[in-house]
């Protein structure tokens, strides 16, 4: 079975495109990359994208708005997806671009991705699977992270724990470890303050490979400031998003510190965030390897920080290494879920999310199995009977 994944993060700089096969041998799921790509937004839609995102006040319509817009991109990379898969595939799945992730005391209340699937499906002609989050959140979840699903198949815990790290907009972080359920959660910001500083105080979308992060140091009083996020202490699960860490609340933290940093000590102390968070997340659960993917693994100031933290304790790697290219592999990992929701098969883990049960996720449009491969013939009329 052939399916096109398709995902944009909180990051939103564009759409990562892949194109897997994937065929089942016994209890084994054998997944064969058939190509990936990466499709960046235009500089206004990034910055349509963020005019809409919290703490930000939007309309309904700019919400339909920028839901048709993104529809329309998502079906050009849909299309570029079927080329990968050598002109014919049997499904796409498109996470869409998540503008909101509603979170009250620490529970999940509803999640938003737009994208309007329908453009996609009537673009490529196949089942598009879309809406991912929520049946997780209907069944008490956290709706994220999802990616742990595909961790789980893909990594062995003999040997000892290991990690699984996506450094996006957000780290996330899943643990699967002998004899114990699989963990998985979001640990806190990567890129997301990283990149709101970047466009404060350089005026560009990112700090280019951590060049002015490397120039800097880190400024231990906003450092402090930062690390006292209660998000950090509260247990999984949990999910986050930019809901909490956007532009605004890296200007409150400033502001609270009440003297100047220069540009480059803020990119310095927001890089020693990300990697002090998610190194710390590692030693809490005894890892002895972390294997990382996402946009971040390309920033080589945050990678060396990281590697020095962990160093004597786990080692750092990139999924690169498995197979799996690290900037493409949450649009391999939701091809995977594609896989699972075809098949009737749950792609939340509960232990992860928190959910009361495990659920078979996201809508299908236009159809799902199985009658997207004999549809009916349409009816000429209508009788109602007593």
């Amino acid at each position: 079975m052939k399916i096109v994944g398709l995902m944009s993060g909180t990051s939103y700089d564009g759409v990562d495109v892949v194109a897997a096969e994937f065929t089942r041998d016994g209890e084994t799921l054998r997944l064969r990359p058939l190509g990936h790509r990466s499709l960046d937004y235009p500089d206004d839609l990034r910055a349509e994208i963020g005019a809409l995102l919290p703490p930000a006040a939007t309309t309904i319509e700019a919400v339909c708005r920028l839901d048709n817009r993104l529809g329309d991109v998502f079906a050009e990379a849909a299309a570029a997806g079927v080329e990968l898969a050598g002109g014919t595939a049997d499904a796409v799945v498109s996470h869409g671009q998540t503008v909101f992730h509603w979170v009250e005391a620490g529970r999940v209340r509803g999640t938003l991705q737009l994208g309007a699937p329908a453009r996609v499906a009537a673009r490529v002609g196949v089942p598009v699977l879309h809406d991912l989050r929520s049946a997780d959140v209907a069944a008490g979840g956290q709706g994220a992270p999802l990616v742990p699903a595909f961790d789980a198949l893909l990594l062995d815990a003999v040997g000892g724990p290991r990690a699984a790290l996506n450094l996006g907009g957000i780290a996330n972080l899943t643990v699967v470890a002998p004899g114990a359920p699989v963990l998985g959660y979001d640990v806190g910001p990567a890129n997301a303050l990283l990149d709101a500083a970047a466009r404060r105080f350089l005026d560009r979308p990112c700090d280019l490979d951590g060049a002015r992060a490397a120039a800097g140091r880190v400024h231990e009083g906003l450092l402090g400031l930062l690390l006292a996020e209660p998000y950090y202490a509260a247990p999984p699960p949990k999910s986050t998003g930019k809901e909490l860490f956007h532009g605004r609340y890296l200007d409150d933290r400033l502001a609270a510190l009440g003297e100047p940093v220069a540009a480059d000590d803020v990119l310095a102390t927001l890089t020693e965030l990300t990697a002090r968070t998610v190194a710390d997340a590692c030693d809490r659960h005894g890892v002895t390897e972390v294997i990382a993917a996402g946009g971040g693994v390309r920033n080589p100031t945050l990678r060396a920080r990281l590697a020095a933290l962990g160093e004597g304790r786990w080692r750092l790697r990139t999924t690169d290494e498995l197979g799996v290219p690290a900037q493409a592999k949450e649009a391999y990992a939701f091809a995977l879920l594609g896989w699972l929701s075809w098949h009737g098969l749950p792609g939340a883990i509960p232990s992860v999310t928190g959910a009361s049960r495990a659920a078979v996720l996201g809508s299908w449009t236009p159809s799902g199995p199985p009658f997207a491969a004999t549809p009916a013939p349409a009816p000429h009329r209508l009788v109602v009977t007593p």
